[in-house]
């Protein structure tokens, strides 16, 4: 399972990145075994990933995380 939350481990990954990269980052990051096991099912169609979207495409950007109510009233 993808989550925001596992994917959060990669946040500061060294993009773009190959997924051996992205694999070793994670290890080295300590990442939980999850988010290693996501990495390795992810297909070699792709040499080099650009970012995270790439991987999880529903990863909330910087104005998703800082949403809050006051917010609400602008939309």
């Amino acid at each position: 399972m993808r989550t925001p939350e596992l994917a959060a481990y990669l946040e500061d990954a060294p993009w773009p990145a190959s997924k051996e990269e992205l694999i070793d980052y994670a290890i080295r990051a300590g990442a939980p075994l999850q988010v290693i096991e996501n990495l390795q099912e992810l297909e070699d169609s792709l040499d080099i990933y650009e970012g995270i979207e790439e991987i999880w495409p529903d990863y909330p950007d910087e104005d998703e995380f800082f949403y809050d109510d006051e917010d609400e009233e602008e939309y």
